[in-house]
């Protein structure tokens, strides 16, 4: 197999259908539901909060609320209140089984539920995948996050809905340093070579620097991408702010950073700041329209006619930039 990351990806062109950007359709169905567009923020205490989960639902936009000091039961409760979809985060541990039996007991199903830890191929995971299963039926279960087909497979056979697919290749992991392991410098390709296997949408999580990378997802395999950094750093982001040399920028760190365990105990993040760079709602509408041009050069009409486009691989090992069909 070729190993590729976002950097030395480019999509060729193919002849354009329409005239303008505009009727380009960037929308995507996940779990019965059709959102605005195949991004959703990361599911990280720097990233996302109860405010800005109600904006999204609100706004046709898929969230995952993120699990850290977090009462998920009062979080369904609040988005029934507000008559929006809930979408929650799951660990594996005892306190997450009891969160399950007490929304069951009060008959709060929340619509999609991610059980997020760091390395989802595991035993823990298919015994929570089973449990919701058994006690939610209808919820839309996430898993992950994984970087092989084998887990991709196991993950789907358990009963998982969707994947998550990334360990480690975003701006704040550090995992591949202190551990050796992930995807991080080939996110892309891990993407396409788990994506051969699934039979249920894959969600790539990291790596994502700019929205060109969005559409590089889409044609290698991802139904949804969830993007950490890029969200970070707004005017509404739960990070704290901090000022340095007179420029405001926002505290951003990895869930198993210390910053997010409160410990420096199997540390895998880190925290940097991001530069304020303005409203949510803007980047949002700027990452649609891009999207909406990236489907205007695939040629097509709707997201998924990027995955039809042929592509390039630039330089390394791959010098020469030969044609992939």
């Amino acid at each position: 197999m070729e190993i590729f990351d976002y950097d030395n990806i480019l999509l060729l062109p193919r002849k354009c259908l329409v005239e303008s950007r505009s009727e380009c359709d960037a929308g995507v169905e996940l779990g019965g539901r059709k959102f605005r567009i195949p991004v959703v923020p990361a599911n990280m205490k720097t990233v996302i909060d109860e405010k800005i989960c109600v904006w999204l639902a609100e706004n046709g936009y898929f969230y995952v609320m993120h699990r850290f000091d977090l009462d998920n039961v009062q979080f369904v409760r609040d988005m029934r209140a507000r008559g929006v979809y809930a979408s929650i985060s799951l660990g594996v541990k005892a306190p997450d089984y009891a969160a399950v039996d007490q929304m069951v007991d009060e008959g709060l199903i929340p619509e999609y539920i991610t059980i997020d830890i760091a390395h989802g191929h595991a035993d823990s995971v298919k015994k929570m995948v089973r449990y919701l299963k058994a006690k939610m039926p209808s919820a839309f279960v996430i898993a992950g996050n994984v970087a092989t087909p084998e887990a991709v497979i196991d993950l789907e056979n358990w009963g998982a809905d969707a994947t998550k697919v990334g360990v480690g290749p975003g701006k704040v992991c550090i995992t591949k340093l202190k551990t050796g392991f992930g995807t991080g410098g080939w996110q892309l390709s891990a993407l396409k070579w788990c994506a051969r296997v699934a039979t249920k949408p894959i969600i790539a999580d990291g790596g994502i620097r700019s929205h060109g990378d969005i559409a590089k997802s889409i044609r290698f395999g991802a139904s949804m991408v969830m993007i950490g950094s890029l969200f970070a750093g707004h005017e509404e982001s739960p990070g704290k702010t901090v000022e340095v040399d007179g420029e405001l920028f926002k505290e951003y760190y990895g869930s198993a950073s210390d910053f997010n365990k409160g410990e420096y105990k199997h540390v895998e993040g880190k925290r940097i700041l991001e530069p304020i760079k303005g409203r949510l709602s803007e980047t949002l509408i700027e990452m649609e329209q891009d999207v909406q041009s990236s489907i205007s050069y695939s040629g097509g009409r709707k997201l998924m006619d990027v995955r039809k486009v042929n592509y390039v691989i630039l330089g390394g090992d791959n010098a020469g930039e030969h044609l992939l069909m």
